[in-house]
């Protein structure tokens, strides 16, 4: 017979997880490691006095102890996360690397086909610019005013059919519409940005890893909670 257990968050789960499997494999929080991060913290945040740490505590309606075991808490995860995938970030880059690979491109969305191929080839032949023509067809105003940018894209952020042409282009590269229920894309691909394992992004497949890890935990321990 399975009971739920409300009060137990996946936050309060995660804590667990972490604090245990942290004292099984010997990763410990030095005073000045946490000192430092209470300090960074506090920098962050403009925090230079006590009493606008005292202001910022009651704003959130937290006690000097639950500030404490939050930094203490993102410490040990830190340390954790070094601990455990370290040397797992080069192979997870090696193996998907092309999944970093980021576009800048632009787009307009119409729902006439034909129309958007009379577009498409007046773009070609230089006729009109896709600046002009997104100013003319998007209806959104702040996507307009931008003449359809799309920001950095990975493949992930777009649909399989649309990524393939994306990221198969020789930028600067007009793509042909793309058709996706009914509608049709005029994708511009103004450039295809390599990746490069540097430490912000090192950073991010380290953080990446653990969520992913941490998030089964949490999974495990719901079932075991569940039984």
């Amino acid at each position: 017979m399975s009971c739920q257990i409300p009060s137990i968050t996946d936050a309060i789960v995660a804590r667990q997880i972490v604090a245990q499997t942290a004292a099984a494999e010997g990763v410990n929080i030095e005073l000045s490691e946490l000192q430092q991060a209470v300090d960074s913290f506090r920098f962050s945040q403009h925090l230079e006095s006590d009493n606008a740490t005292w202001a910022w505590l009651k704003k959130h309606r937290l006690s000097l102890d639950d500030f404490e075991e939050l930094v203490h808490a993102k410490v040990l995860s830190t340390k954790l996360a070094q601990h455990l995938f370290a040397d797992k970030v080069e192979p997870f880059w090696v193996e998907r690397q092309l999944d970093y690979v980021q576009v800048v491109m632009y787009e307009i969305v119409l729902v006439n086909q034909d129309l958007a191929m009379e577009l498409f080839y007046a773009l070609k032949e230089g006729e009109i610019s896709f600046w002009e023509t997104a100013h003319q067809y998007i209806q959104e105003p702040e996507l307009r005013r931008s003449g359809g940018y799309q920001g950095l894209l990975r493949r992930r952020d777009l649909r399989p059919e649309m990524s393939a042409a994306i990221f198969a282009a020789i930028p600067p590269q007009l793509l042909k519409p793309i058709m996706i229920h009914q509608k049709a894309h005029l994708i511009l691909v103004e450039e295809l940005i390599q990746p490069e394992l540097n430490d912000p992004l090192r950073s991010k497949i380290l953080a990446d890893l653990f969520a992913e890890w941490l998030n089964q935990q949490i999974d495990q321990a719901e079932v075991v909670l569940a039984v």
